[in-house]
């Protein structure tokens, strides 16, 4: 599940102590990195404003909600982790004029198709117009069907596949193969900026356990995909690393984010204003990732 809300943020250790913030060592060092990345240690509670602090039990439904769900052969979703703004594509203005009768029947969460569109637009001002929009979301029934007559081979179990949450896409070119086409060519470098992730690429099949697929594109959100792409690391990979450094500080075009992962059954506790946003997904795992900017 995912909350936004203005003028709130969560509190949970926040201020340090004699804390060093150092660079990731993996941030890449090229023109179009937009975030610096920060590791924070050691932090200690700050005392919140008299009258100005709620607290929120960490539960097991809230793993299973959120853009930033695994979803592969070991982590399944639920029903319930599908996303719950799911739209037609067409219903999207700038898609339906791009994509026309094409994509009728291709339904994706709004949120998801929200950053889609702002990304074909910007492709389409760098002259890269031949998508197509080839899947979208799955339901559980759909994805019974396509498993039985496609075989395992071919298709994954009901739940076992990242189309059955709502934030997935598959894009193709009408022009050539996606991996040799310029459309390919263009998601691969720009995707993130969008908040979308190359989910499967082909150094990494190891890891994620799927083949090479240069045409399936996952959306999790700023500034998770910025962090993935400057870090090289798949969505496996990076629910393991925030897992491990806990929180994380990023500034990406001026806006600072502050990333934070919680187990469950943990309290959180919410204090007012210093950062004015916040939303919080789980990781399908072992816990939460609250994510907080102001």
């Amino acid at each position: 599940m995912q909350w936004k809300k203005s003028w709130i943020f969560i509190a949970v250790a926040i201020v340090t102590i004699g804390v060093a913030f150092v660079y990731s060592p993996y941030l890449l060092k090229n023109e179009d990195t937009l975030s610096q990345v920060k590791v924070v240690s050691d932090m200690a509670k700050r005392e919140p404003p008299v009258n100005k602090i709620k607290t929120m039990e960490i539960d097991n439904d809230q793993i299973f909600q959120g853009d930033l769900i695994l979803v592969n052969s070991t982590f399944p979703i639920k029903r319930n982790s599908i996303k719950s703004d799911i739209v037609p594509l067409s219903s999207i203005e700038e898609i339906g004029k791009q994509f026309g009768a094409s994509i009728d029947s291709i339904t994706l969460s709004n949120e998801a198709g929200l950053a889609f569109s702002k990304m074909m637009e910007s492709a389409n001002k760098d002259g890269i117009v031949h998508f197509s929009v080839n899947s979208g979301f799955r339901d559980f029934e759909e994805q019974a069907k396509l498993y039985k007559e496609m075989g395992a081979a071919y298709a994954l179990p009901p739940g076992y596949s990242e189309h059955n949450l709502g934030l997935s896409l598959d894009v193709g070119s009408t022009l050539m193969k996606m991996e040799n086409a310029p459309e390919g060519k263009w998601m691969a470098e720009n995707a993130w900026k969008y908040g979308f992730i190359l989910r499967y690429p082909k150094d990494k099949t190891d890891i994620t356990g799927i083949e090479y697929e240069p045409w399936h594109f996952r959306y999790v959100g700023l500034p998770h995909s910025v962090l993935m792409k400057e870090m090289d690391l798949v969505l496996e990979e990076y629910i393991e690393y925030l897992k491990q450094e806990k929180t994380l500080k990023t500034t990406i075009e001026e806006i600072e984010y502050f990333i934070s992962y919680h187990p469950v059954a943990e309290t959180l506790e919410m204090v007012e204003p210093i950062f004015s946003q916040y939303e919080i997904s789980g990781n399908n795992v072992n816990g939460i990732i609250v994510t907080r900017w102001k």
